[in-house]
């Protein structure tokens, strides 16, 4: 008996760009194409934040701490761990804590106080990072990005279903807990 593979025209086209074929070969191969895009997406994204903020002066920020930068900045209202934990949707404190910590040291946040609750604002030297960062990531990003000709509203509807999916993940996490 012959165990050779017969060639075909088609063995060259490749499937689904994925880490895992074992999860492609499920009943929605797309999925893991996706799960595999926002894994390259968020260690290139966490790798330009910190790169962006080093840029504009803030040396030594993890990716975690110039997001809550820039949240604590939003708008310039003080916020609690727990907004932050809420807002970015995690729920060890203690990532939160950490960042609000090196945060204060730097002298980017100082606490404050609503009612009994802990909260953390923007210094002006917090405020002036941020801004130097939006300058940097304009510059560096943002020109970048629209030279490619993408439609915005595109962007934002990729965001929504991002947000829309995100849920669900929660949701099968929740269910996997008591699986």
């Amino acid at each position: 008996m012959n165990s050779r593979k017969v060639v075909t025209d088609t063995d060259h086209i490749p499937g689904p760009v994925v880490s895992a074929a074992h999860l492609a070969d499920g009943a929605m191969p797309a999925l893991s194409e996706l799960e595999f895009a926002l894994v390259i997406q968020n260690n290139a994204y966490q790798r330009w934040i910190t790169r962006c903020a080093q840029a504009a002066g803030g040396e030594g920020l993890s990716a975690m701490d110039v997001q809550i930068l820039h949240a604590i900045n939003h708008r310039e209202r003080d916020k609690s761990l727990a907004d932050l934990c809420m807002m970015f949707n995690i729920e060890d404190t203690h990532i939160v804590a950490y960042a609000l910590k090196k945060l204060q040291a730097q002298g980017l946040v100082e606490p404050g106080r609503r009612g009994k609750e802990k909260t953390a604002r923007i210094t002006a030297a917090g405020s002036a990072l941020c801004t130097r960062y939006r300058a940097v990531r304009e510059k560096l990003l943002v020109e970048s990005i629209r030279s490619l000709g993408l439609d915005e509203s595109r962007l934002s509807e990729l965001a929504g279903l991002m947000r829309v999916l995100s849920g669900q993940y929660d949701q099968a996490a929740r269910s996997a807990a008591s699986y």
